[in-house]
């Protein structure tokens, strides 16, 4: 044992004295690995940063909820273009497909008819325009996830009465009562009046653009007196959410039977309505980030590749330099190998040296974006192992020829060596 961590020890520092030996020339040479692993790991960084924040954007709309709507977000499967054409004829989801689904629905934790549309808030001298109005009817809360930091929820009354209250979101309070306290007070939309009764908590926009915090919600009841809710232009849809035990598959194969049977479709005719679900935008997702993943692949690997030819130019440098040292070994008894061993740590040593400079810039600059953003990007323990991994693989390989070439080496020749 004690050998072997000689052995070991002595490779080792033969790795560090070439460095400081040619610190320029290693550093240039290393630099080739140093940006590979840069390229590769920061790849998978980003990968895993941009997955978190997808699963994020997921559980806050709901990975077990089917959105009823006239236009499927995503083609027919089998077909690459999207047909628009056999969609613009659909009637829109209505009032009473919410309440018939409520009804028929035996798997339904949760029903909720959505519209939503843009519009100009006031309070006073204060204004804001572009806000994003959303009416909804029961169960709203039970699907999208958000939390209200001053006041309440909608109670059923107002809900099933179509009173006009509402809730807004973090930024709409802000500005429009710069710091006062909006419970109680009274917005006016489209020349009436809201009583505020909830502001939701500040959320930020997920990967996907959605957020709260430019909304006001308010019933769907006192929505239908200010908009026409089979127009297209509020965009009129139904969210279900499934109840625990049942997957979203199981939840669109009753809606299908369901719909059908609200809507009187004949059974040899196509569905007039689409049922959409996030996993269908997840899978569009993951293509990406095979493909992100394909390219720090393809970006990274030749970098690496340069990266070893710089540390075999280097192996090869230092075997010359060591000839007559290498020689000596071998007339004092040293094996093939002991030699072939003591280049292959060392060869493998630099590498590492390089895959761990490249593993701190990545570290560094997502703190930073970490910082910036405010978005948790972690370098994790799989990508520091793959990092360390690939240095290791591109070190043994790069430095094998050379090792072979010294362990082979006559030691009368090599000790005579100029």
């Amino acid at each position: 044992m004690i050998l072997v961590y000689k052995f070991f020890k002595e490779s080792f520092l033969f790795a560090i004295n070439a460095l400081r030996t040619n610190v320029l020339r290693t550093i240039l040479t290393l630099s080739g690995v140093t940006i590979g692993i840069f390229s590769i790991i920061s790849v998978f960084t980003l990968i895993d940063f941009l997955e978190k924040q997808v699963r994020d954007s997921i559980e806050s709309l709901g990975d077990n909820v089917v959105y009823i709507q006239k236009w499927p977000w995503t083609p027919p499967e089998g077909e690459s273009e999207y047909p628009w054409w056999r969609y613009m004829n659909r009637q829109v989801p209505s009032i009473n497909d919410y309440e018939q689904i409520k009804r028929r629905s035996q798997i339904a934790e949760a029903v909720s008819y959505v519209m939503s549309s843009q519009k100009m808030l006031q309070y006073e001298d204060n204004s804001y325009d572009n806000v994003a109005v959303m009416g909804v009817s029961d169960d709203f809360d039970a699907i999208w996830s958000f939390e209200i930091a001053r006041g309440r929820y909608f109670s059923p009354y107002e809900t099933n009465g179509g009173m006009a209250s509402a809730i807004i979101g973090a930024e709409i309070a802000a500005e429009l009562f710069q710091g006062a306290d909006p419970i109680g007070k009274r917005v006016k939309m489209m020349g009436r009046k809201l009583l505020v009764i909830g502001v939701i908590q500040r959320q930020g926009s997920d990967i996907f653009g959605n957020t709260l915090d430019k909304n006001i919600i308010i019933p769907v009841k006192f929505a239908s007196t200010l908009f026409n809710l089979r127009s297209e232009s509020v965009n009129p849809m139904i969210l279900v959410k499934a109840k625990e035990g049942y997957t979203s598959d199981d939840m669109v194969d009753e809606l299908t039977g369901v719909m059908r049977a609200i809507r009187r479709i004949k059974p040899s005719a196509d569905n007039d309505f689409a049922l959409n679900r996030i996993s269908l935008v997840q899978k569009n997702f993951d293509s990406l980030f095979d493909f992100i993943d394909l390219a720090g692949w393809f970006i990274g690997g030749f970098s690496i590749l340069v990266g070893g030819f710089g540390i075999a130019n280097i192996m090869f440098v230092s075997v010359k330099e060591r000839t007559r040292i290498i020689g000596i070994q071998k007339a004092l008894g040293a094996k093939r190998r002991f030699v072939l061993l003591q280049f292959l740590i060392e060869s493998t040593v630099l590498s590492l040296l390089g895959g761990l400079a490249g593993l701190l810039l990545v570290f560094g600059i997502a703190i930073s974006i970490s910082l910036i953003t405010g978005s948790e990007m972690a370098l994790t323990l799989l990508n520091v192992l793959k990092g360390i991994g690939i240095s290791t693989f591109i070190g043994v390989v790069s430095g094998y020829i050379p090792a072979w070439k010294a362990s082979r080496m006559d030691p009368v020749e090599a000790i005579n060596a100029l």
